[in-house]
């Protein structure tokens, strides 16, 4: 589809988001933000010193993709593996109710994946990231990795449309994708979308994916930058590598490009202000309504949009943040 997308067509569409089943399988992570107010410098380094004011945890990951396509209204089925630690804990209960975390894999020798922000402002400012602390999880047991699997052809057998989210811990890989699509024994089985940092290429065969454009680059070995003839090239390339049906390529301020297989590539600005507050999780946000979309009956296309949508209100909040659906129905009717 080319054009613009009508107000009517979008709500013909995210009214189908509620009818929609995904699974979304990946490396559940706790984005952690302290909040604190700016006091002075410390004498003891060239360093601020904040006093404190809260804690909050929130779903990182795949638990934000998740957290998004349940916002949208999609039920949603989050498999993936957590510690029994507080971090665990804590990021399992903050994930919504329409996301069922049976297929979530509990253990007590795992530590949960955190990565704390440190934000500071003052009283009558915006609060700033000033620093970021990432908690690895470590390797996870050959027997915590068939439990995911088995969880994940189960929400396969019932799911709509899959989110693979990989984040680079080695839990999910294409062989465990292929394994759990065929234990799922499905006759066909359901659009897969790909969210992978490091390991895209070994996907291949999967619907879409929506990498973003530094993602693009270090697969395919090109820099893009303002040149169009790179960008094409880079995406169709990427396209017969991935032997998928759709290309979408987020490029930040620069909006996204939409490649198909003999379909001209569609080109879309950035919808929103320039002025972004946070990137964090956006990609998580855009994968999330490009799926739903997709099994919701859009095209490609109209797919890309309602996603471009989501991402330029995403960037507008603080945090690792969601989209609702009357948001996203607000912005494409204005």
């Amino acid at each position: 589809m080319s054009g613009r997308l009508s107000a009517a067509r979008a709500r013909a569409i995210v009214r189908r988001f509620g009818r929609v089943r995904l699974a979304v399988v990946g490396d559940l992570i706790a984005d952690e933000f302290i909040y604190g107010r700016l006091d002075r410098v410390s004498r003891e380094a060239p360093v601020l010193i904040l006093g404190y004011d809260s804690t909050e945890i929130v779903p990182g990951g795949a638990g934000n993709a998740a957290a998004n396509a349940a916002a949208l209204g999609a039920r949603v089925d989050v498999v993936g593996v957590v510690g029994t630690d507080d971090a665990g804990r804590r990021l399992v209960a903050a994930l919504p109710r329409r996301a069922a975390t049976a297929g979530v894999v509990r253990a007590g020798d795992v530590v949960t994946p955190v990565k704390t922000r440190i934000l500071a402002g003052g009283v009558h400012s915006a609060k700033q990231q000033v620093v970021r602390i990432d908690r690895a999880g470590g390797p996870i047991r050959p027997a915590l990795v068939r439990r995911v699997e088995r969880a994940f052809a189960a929400a396969l057998r019932r799911a709509d449309a899959v989110i693979v989210s990989d984040y680079g811990s080695g839990l999910v890989t294409p062989a465990l994708w292929r394994r759990a699509l065929a234990a799922a024994r499905r006759r066909r089985p359901p659009p897969t979308f790909v969210d992978s940092r490091f390991a895209l290429a070994g996907f291949t065969g999967m619907t879409a994916c929506t990498p973003n454009e530094s993602e693009v680059e270090a697969l395919v070995g090109v820099t893009i930058g303002d040149d169009p003839a790179a960008l094409e090239r880079a995406g169709r390339r990427l396209l017969g590598r991935l032997e998928c049906r759709a290309v979408v390529i987020t490029r930040g301020s620069r909006g996204m490009a939409v490649f198909e297989p003999d379909r001209p590539t569609e080109h879309l600005p950035i919808v929103g202000s320039d002025e972004v507050a946070d990137v964090t999780g956006a990609g998580d946000t855009v994968i999330a309504t490009f799926a739903l979309a997709l099994a919701a009956g859009a095209t490609f296309g109209e797919a890309a949009r309602l996603a471009n949508h989501a991402g330029g209100l995403v960037v507008m909040k603080r945090g690792t943040a969601t989209v609702s659906a009357a948001e996203l129905l607000a912005s494409v009717g204005r």
